[in-house]
């Protein structure tokens, strides 16, 4: 809320790079993994344990040429981040991830709003895609709500691929949600 003479802290947007990357491992896994992703409601901890990613995970997004890693910092901390990725006539959006005690104020709304406009005027994106774990209710309405559409195209989680975390269950998948972008 401002005040006379004040101004709220607006998020900035800038591109990783590979001096971010240990702050973005602790970022994504704060986001989903253990028990300090309980604050937040983007929590997969009743899913998985184990990591969300790795150091070589974020640095090879970082140095892909056809990838960005978002980085959002409000007063020059980092708080959020998002995985943009070119993919010909779409775009791909992934490791999302908002500062637990910040999630529920609205930053993801304008974080997903301004990867769509970069996708767009940098790549010419005309389609968002991601992938969601498809028991994810909560995170897949929220999604819906941001225009994202269920495909019912489904892809095995990598059971026994500990890099991806240690699954609670054996009936993980990803399902593909999309968007149509103006």
């Amino acid at each position: 809320m401002e005040t006379a003479g004040s101004r709220a802290a607006e998020p900035t947007f800038r591109t990783a790079t590979a001096a971010d990357v240990p702050d973005l491992v602790a970022l994504v896994e704060s986001a989903y993994r253990g028990d300090d992703s309980r604050a937040g409601w983007t929590t997969e901890a009743d899913l998985l344990d184990g990591q969300r990613t790795d150091p070589d995970g974020v640095l090879a997004v970082v140095t892909d040429a056809n990838s960005r890693l978002l980085v959002v910092e409000l007063d020059g901390a980092m708080v959020a981040c998002c995985q943009l990725e070119h993919r010909g006539d779409h775009a791909y959006f992934g490791m999302f991830a908002v500062r637990p005690a910040m999630q529920g104020a609205g930053l993801g709304k304008l974080i997903i709003a301004e990867a769509e406009r970069f996708v767009r005027a940098e790549w010419d994106a005309r389609e968002m895609h991601m992938t969601v774990i498809r028991q994810r209710d909560d995170l897949i309405a929220w999604y819906e709500r941001r225009g994202y559409a269920r495909t019912g195209k489904m892809s095995p989680f990598p059971y026994g691929d500990e890099r991806f975390g240690v699954p609670q269950r054996d009936d993980l998948e990803f399902e593909l949600l999309l968007k149509k972008l103006p």
